[in-house]
Parts: structure tokens; C-alpha cells; sequence
């Protein structure tokens, strides 16, 4: 059998903090409101002549750094990212040159704040098909880039961030436990940035450059439905809660972490998120998350870690994972 695992993991945020007490400069709000809303302190934010290409090779030379590894024979690179440099070309085929691979697979994948999770899913079919041997995935957003700064009710929540991880054939081990995917397309105009068309479901869209959200309908969406697919991939895998290290849900508002941990009884103790100094950046928040887990030393080689990813679709993905990292050779940078 042609096992898979996760050999290495490397992150990056820009050096720019956008603090809560900035945005009370710029918004009606205050500190103390979005603290008590979201538990977020602060985002990271792109430079004006940074872009989510770039954010992508600094995670990558974070990785190879850390664990001393080449990417030139990687066979596959997948971003997962609804802030592309470009609608084409992707970004993708912008790191495969920037770092000089030469034989590889290039493709974006949109599928918004689970993409990253839909990443690894991608990853693991491939390996395990036998037609690849390493696949680069990246989840990133420059959300910076698409909010709207005079829109309180959004801007509050986002930053720009990458985390990248190498997914390896490996003969000796499986530690992609398994997985849960679905979509409720029904919801599709409860998240969006418009483009060529300007309705979706009959609804009429706000045409605007910047990210759209009704916070109070996905909340909704997310605790009635998240819940739920978590308790069907831990059947599917007959894995019970109590043999999961760490759970590590999309970073969107910890007033929403709060209540899928109390509905799957779940202590928040054993939750990572990256929310806190880092904001919500989509596709980043759950590489960013367990990187943060590895650097401070909560999560180690043999833990099991369940992921679950939701965002605009309204799509979401879960995976269940053994850690199986190759030993850290250097420190990273730090964030």
C-alpha cells in the first residue's frame, strides 16, 4: 500500500500589525467590542506591493529552512486561495518559477476557508493513486486586498497570512485518517466578491471590489451543520473525541469555535486557532494554526489532529491526520 503523510510545515505573516486600537481610528468601534465579538487583537497585513504569490515562497522558504528540504522535486503545487495575484495565471505556476521546480503540476484551488483542507484531500488522492510522489499545498489570502476598511462589520475580522506543508508517499505509514466534504450552495450569497456576474440564487449582489458577508446567516449555517459532519467523519473513521489531540477548526471568530466545541463536547483547552494575533485569514487559518501548535510545542509526532474547514459555497471540509513531521532542523522565523 502506498501510504501518505505530512513531512513538514513552514508559515508566514507580514511584518504590518493592524491592532484593534488602529481600527478605532479608522471605524466606529473599539477594542473592547471586537475583543468581546470575535476574540480577535490583531491582523497582519500585506504590503501595498505584496501579494499572495509572495506571501506563498516566504511559507515555503520558512518550510525548507525549518526541516532542511528541496522542492525542486515536488511533482505537484496546489494553492488554495480566493485572493489570487491574478485571475490568471495562477499563483501556483508563479511559485513553481520562483522556486525553480521544474517538473511539476501547477493549480489554484477555490474553495475559499476550507481550501487548505481541500488541498491536503487533493494531495492525498494523488499520492495514494500512485501518479505523484510530493505535493506542495499552500493555503493563503491577502484578504487585506479585498475589504473594505469603512465596513465595520468586516473589516474587523481579516488579515493575510500563508502556511505551506509537504505531503509525501510514504511505504511504511498512512496517517491520512480520513475525511468529510460537503457544500450548501443555497447559501452561496451569504460570502462573496463580485465578478462577472452580479447575482447568484436569484439574489441581487452588492457590486462592489470588496469581500461581502452576512456574518449572522453563515454563524447560523456553521453551528447547525459543522457539528454535525464532524460527528460523521469521527463514524465514518470510528475514531471517538477523546482519542483527538487537537482540534483545529477555521479561525473565522472565536464566538463560533466557542459553540462547535460545546456541540461536539470538544474542550476549547485542545483547540488551536490563529485568530487571536493573526485575525481570520481564510485558506491560512488552519496551516497557520497547527504551525503555531509546533511551535509552541503543544503538538508532537503521534498526535491525532481533526481539521474542519467552512467558508463561502458555503463549502466545507474535514480532515482527520497523524502527525508524522521529519525532525525540525532549524528554529523558525518567528511570527
Amino acid at each position: 500500500m502506498t501510504g501518505t503523510r505530512v513531512s513538514a510545515i513552514g508559515s508566514y505573516v507580514p511584518e504590518k500589525k493592524l491592532t484593534n486600537f488602529d481600527l478605532e481610528e479608522m471605524v466606529e468601534t473599539t477594542n473592547e467590542w471586537i475583543v468581546q465579538r470575535t476574540g480577535i487583537h490583531e491582523r497582519r497585513i500585506a504590503r501595498s506591493d505584496e501579494f499572495t504569490s509572495d506571501l506563498c515562497v516566504s511559507a515555503v522558504k520558512d518550510l525548507m529552512h525549518r526541516y532542511n528540504k528541496t522542492v525542486e522535486d515536488v511533482d505537484m503545487i496546489i494553492v488554495a486561495t480566493s485572493t489570487p495575484d491574478f485571475p490568471f495565471p495562477s499563483v501556483a505556476s508563479i511559485i513553481q518559477n520562483r522556486l525553480n521546480i521544474t517538473q511539476a503540476g501547477a493549480i489554484d484551488l477555490s474553495a475559499a476557508c476550507a481550501g487548505f483542507v481541500y488541498g491536503l484531500h487533493t494531495a492525498h488522492s494523488l499520492i495514494r493513486s500512485g501518479l505523484h510522489k510530493k505535493v506542495l499545498v499552500i493555503g493563503v489570502d491577502a484578504l487585506s486586498k479585498i475589504t473594505d476598511y469603512t465596513d465595520r462589520s468586516t473589516c474587523i475580522l481579516f488579515g493575510d497570512a500563508a502556511g505551506a506543508v509537504l505531503v509525501e508517499k510514504d511505504e511504511e505509514s498512512e496517517d491520512f485518517v480520513g475525511f468529510h466534504l460537503g457544500s450548501d450552495g443555497s447559501g452561496a450569497q451569504h460570502v462573496y466578491q463580485t465578478s462577472l456576474s452580479k447575482t447568484v440564487n436569484g439574489v441581487e449582489l452588492v457590486d462592489t471590489q470588496y469581500l461581502v458577508q452576512n456574518g449572522r446567516e453563515v454563524f447560523k449555517w456553521v453551528v447547525r451543520n459543522v457539528p454535525k459532519s464532524i460527528r460523521e467523519l469521527l463514524e465514518k473513521t470510528e475514531t471517538s473525541l477523546d482519542e483527538v489531540d487537537w482540534f483545529i477548526p477555521h479561525s473565522a471568530n472565536l464566538r463560533l469555535i466557542e459553540p462547535i466545541c460545546e456541540k461536539i463536547g470538544h474542550p476549547i483547552e485542545k483547540t488551536l486557532y490563529s485568530l487571536v494575533k493573526f485575525g481570520n485569514t481564510s485558506a491560512a487559518t488552519i496551516p497557520l494554526a497547527l504551525d503555531l501548535g509546533i511551535r509552541e510545542g503543544k503538538v508532537n509526532n503521534g498526535d491525532k489532529v481533526l481539521m474542519y474547514g467552512f467558508g463561502s459555497g458555503l463549502v466545507h471540509a474535514g480532515q482527520l491526520l497523524k502527525m508524522h513531521f521529519d525532525e525540525q532542523i532549524n528554529n523558525p522565523t518567528p511570527l
